[in-house]
């Protein structure tokens, strides 16, 4: 591999039925693992000791709550409904959140270092989710759709570096 692109990837085209199949398809992986995600950041709130992150959550929650109806709205606009995707990816690290904290018992700095970490990469999947659904809309020619997919992406973009800052703090002021 020489690092250009072949002919093929050069001139790879989709017909709009292909790629709104895919942007449905793969908005509503996100939208069913966000649908989890507010389900189970309830949770989360009561495990989780140190303030910061408390607040952190239920901002977290607010903002998962506006996503999902933003995701709602582009449903709307496309003429289109989700379906009913059962995903274990995004589910599968809200997961491994819990078993983290299970995990980590009665040690609280532990446990939320632990929400912290699964938060982040949680919030790290769902921008690069939303990147890849805001180049597609601009192949859809949506500015709407695209605006409403770089609102959810700046409020998780927003949570990640919360939850990283507070990480930051947390280990750092351990002796």
């Amino acid at each position: 591999m020489n690092g250009r692109n072949t002919p093929d990837e050069e001139n790879m085209s989709l017909d709009g039925d292909q790629l709104k199949t895919f942007f449905i398809g793969h908005l509503d992986k996100i939208y069913f693992a966000k649908l989890h995600l507010i389900t189970r950041l309830p949770e989360l709130l009561e495990q989780a000791h140190f303030s910061d992150l408390k607040a952190a959550i239920l901002q977290t929650i607010d903002h998962v709550e506006k996503e999902i109806s933003r995701m709602e709205m582009i449903y709307t606009i496309l003429d289109s409904n989700y379906s009913d995707y059962k995903s274990k990816g995004l589910s599968g690290l809200v997961e491994d959140a819990f078993a983290a904290i299970q995990e980590h018992g009665r040690d609280k700095e532990l446990r939320d270092l632990a929400i912290l970490f699964y938060l982040q990469n949680i919030e790290s999947v769902e921008m690069a989710s939303f990147q890849i659904l805001q180049i597609a809309a601009v192949k859809l020619k949506n500015k709407q759709v695209v605006s409403l997919l770089k609102e959810n992406y700046e409020e998780a973009k927003a949570d990640r570096t919360l939850f990283l800052l507070i990480a930051s703090k947390y280990i750092t002021a351990q002796p």
